[in-house]
C-alpha cells in the first residue's frame, strides 16, 4: 500500500530516560496506535552535568509515532499534559510532514481525504 496523499506527520519527543512510557500512554490516550523508543544523550548547553568532577551526559529517549494529520495536535497535547513536558529538563516534542508512507499493515484500512 502506498500514501502519498501528505497526510501523515511524524511526532517527535525527546525525553529524559525513563519518560517514553508516559509519553506513549499518553499519546496512545489520545489515539495513537503505537511508536518506536530510540535512546540518545543529550548535548545542549545545560546538559552536562559534573558528579564527583565527573562530567555526566544524561541519557535521553526518542519517541518517534507516524499519525494521520487530523490526530497530530491531540497527541502532542497530551503528551505535553502526561508527560510534563512543560517541567524544566522533561523534553521536548514537534512534528514534521510525512512525504510518503508505506508499509504499515494496520493503515490498510485508511482511507485519505478526497
Amino acid at each position: 500500500m502506498e500514501l502519498s496523499q501528505k497526510e501523515f506527520e511524524l511526532v517527535i519527543t525527546i525525553v529524559n530516560r525513563g519518560f517514553a512510557d508516559e509519553v506513549m500512554d499518553a499519546a496512545k490516550a489520545a489515539g495513537a496506535t503505537g511508536g518506536t523508543v530510540l535512546y540518545g544523550r543529550g548535548t545542549g548547553i545545560h546538559e552536562a552535568e559534573k558528579f564527583f568532577g565527573i562530567t555526566i551526559q544524561p541519557e535521553k529517549e526518542v519517541v518517534l509515532i507516524l499519525t494521520p494529520l487530523k490526530t497530530r495536535n491531540a497527541i502532542m497535547k497530551a503528551i505535553c499534559k502526561g508527560a510534563g513536558l512543560s517541567t524544566e529538563g522533561h523534553g521536548i516534542s514537534f512534528s514534521l510532514p510525512v512525504e510518503d508512507v508505506m508499509g504499515i499493515v494496520h493503515l490498510d484500512q485508511w482511507e485519505p481525504k478526497g
